[in-house]
């Protein structure tokens, strides 16, 4: 049980598989979305490259990192979301210290932890190899200004999402890929027509390609 003040995702669990931190040459930080685990995210990777690569999940504290929709004002959203935030600077900042350079790890997250994925990646400007969000878009109501000042010097930013997702505004998608283009990111963005809320084969290709890409195959 929390304790008043206690950041909500202070949990170490970590869920890993592929090749060990210290036999690989990159890394994939894999977070799942609201109600699910980081064993659930972590089975999409039986569908892309195993060998140099690690995969890593961590588990938001009672399945959700943030209570609320990614679309409300961010207060409405605290303490969970900056808890959430300095999660993933935890784990990446886990994977550097074990040998892997920050260009060398990608950022993959589903439905809301594709929503937390691209705010990581906004707010912390690291040059990472890659960020896959997967049904999501950058955190905050409708109108806010950001005020993202870094670049993300030609880090991929791939976004997949249906057109009609009932979550997921196609409209975010779109203000979430001109946000990472004026970033500096390589950004690709795909709106799936009619589709349901609900990863797909086009979007698991985009990645291996990549991940294959990124290992020299």
């Amino acid at each position: 049980m929390l304790t008043k003040g206690t950041p909500p995702h202070i949990s170490p669990k970590l869920v890993m598989t592929g090749d060990d931190l210290q036999n690989s040459t990159s890394a994939m930080v894999m977070v799942h979305g609201r109600g699910a685990s980081a064993e659930g995210i972590l089975d999409l990777s039986q569908y892309f490259l195993f060998e140099g690569v690690s995969y890593i999940a961590p588990q938001a504290n009672g399945g959700t990192w943030y209570p609320h929709s990614f679309l409300m004002p961010i207060k409405q959203n605290e303490p969970d979301l900056s808890s959430a935030l300095q999660k993933l600077t935890d784990v990446v900042d886990h994977i550097v210290k074990s040998g892997i350079p920050e260009n060398r790890i990608m950022l993959l997250g589903f439905s809301q932890g594709a929503s937390l994925s691209l705010e990581w990646a906004a707010r912390n400007a690291r040059q990472l190899a890659a960020v896959f969000a997967l049904s999501g878009g950058i955190i905050g109501p409708p109108g806010i200004k950001r005020e993202y000042q870094k670049s993300l010097k030609r880090t991929t930013v791939f976004l997949g999402c249906s057109d009609v997702d009932f979550h997921i505004p196609k409209e975010r998608v779109i203000e979430s890929a001109e946000v990472f283009k004026t970033m500096g990111a390589d950004v690709t963005m795909r709106l799936y027509p009619n589709l349901a809320h609900t990863v797909n084969d086009d979007e698991i290709y985009f990645v291996n390609a990549f991940i294959k890409s990124l290992a020299g195959k």
